[in-house]
């Protein structure tokens, strides 16, 4: 089979990101509560793989964005006109689902930070777990490594990420992490047919920060795998490479924590899990200091010694 039409990729970027909007707006109108973020992040991870081969499944400007950045600084990656042609359809369809839910419901919601959480506590979350879920991507379907071994594990990768920040970071900005959410859910309560004329325009400081994690994203993604720029790796980025996973981890832990999540455990896993989908190759992906005394103490690791 040939290379797909851009209009085969626009029909997979339009379906996947319908679905994932309307999954979100379901599962909020429907109170579906504990099991929210699974749902959200499993029709992703299944779009992902349906849909992967076509358009490679970005459904979200954040994360096209993120490839085009990679491109331009040599690596793998998008063009921008594909960029600019896949935010749009990402955007239409984020605008569209939200208005299906809103008929199907006869309701809405607005996007607003948590309670008890300012607008800055709010677009620092979308930043870090849309820098989480962009990076976790470049690492998963784009580093050249992992798509000359054509992994199976990308989905599940991705879409634990949400399992992460839904749990983690859902309280505190309700766990966006793309730009096509955040617009679509801003525009079906303040500017469709259940507009109230208050609480619009959070999409916009939402979007700012989660296009700012989406640029963080690459520029690490070249600092722990500078093999597919062009570079040779070091000891600087395995270090790096297990900064960003033991970061992260603890990062969902004490989210997790402090916001009495009722789902912890599995968030916390699903940090994890993901992380080392990521980085394994890079550093091994410990993220503990209990995990690295031990591989050491095992003598298994021949690079990993008292001298080095």
């Amino acid at each position: 089979a040939g290379e797909p039409s851009m209009f085969a990729k626009c029909t997979a970027e339009f379906v996947g990101t319908f679905l994932l909007v309307l999954t979100v707006g379901c599962n909020v109108l429907g109170g579906s509560g504990v099991w929210a973020g699974v749902s959200i992040a499993c029709v992703l991870m299944v779009a992902i793989y349906a849909l992967g081969g076509i358009s490679g499944a970005n459904f979200n400007p954040a994360v096209s964005v993120t490839l085009g950045i990679s491109q331009s600084m040599g690596g793998p990656g998008l063009d921008w006109q594909t960029v600019g042609i896949y935010s749009a359809v990402q955007s239409l369809a984020g605008v569209a689902a939200a208005f299906c839910f809103c008929g199907l419901f006869g309701n809405a919601f607005y996007l607003v930070p948590g309670p008890e959480f300012r607008w800055y506590h709010a677009v620092v979350v979308e930043l870090l777990y849309t820098f989480m879920l962009c990076f976790v991507v470049l690492n998963v379907a784009a580093a050249k490594k992992n798509v000359q071994e054509k992994n199976q594990y990308y989905g599940l990768a991705i879409g634990f990420v949400i399992i992460a920040g839904a749990y983690g970071a859902g309280a505190v900005s309700g766990g966006c992490f793309n730009p096509a959410v955040a617009l679509g859910l801003d525009l079906s309560k303040s500017g469709g047919p259940f507009f109230e004329g208050t609480g619009f325009g959070w999409s916009g400081p939402y979007i700012v920060y989660e296009l700012v994690g989406a640029l963080l994203a690459a520029v690490f993604f070249k600092l722990v795998r500078p093999g597919d720029f062009g570079g040779h790796s070091s000891t600087a980025s395995e270090l790096l490479s297990e900064f960003l996973g033991t970061y992260m981890l603890v990062l969902t832990v004490g989210l997790n924590v402090l916001a009495k999540s009722p789902a912890g455990a599995f968030s916390i896993a699903a940090s994890l899990t993901s992380m080392i989908y990521a980085l394994g190759d890079v550093s091994g992906a410990h993220f503990n200091p209990a995990v690295t005394v031990s591989i050491l103490a095992s003598g298994r690791a021949q690079d990993l010694t008292p001298g080095k």
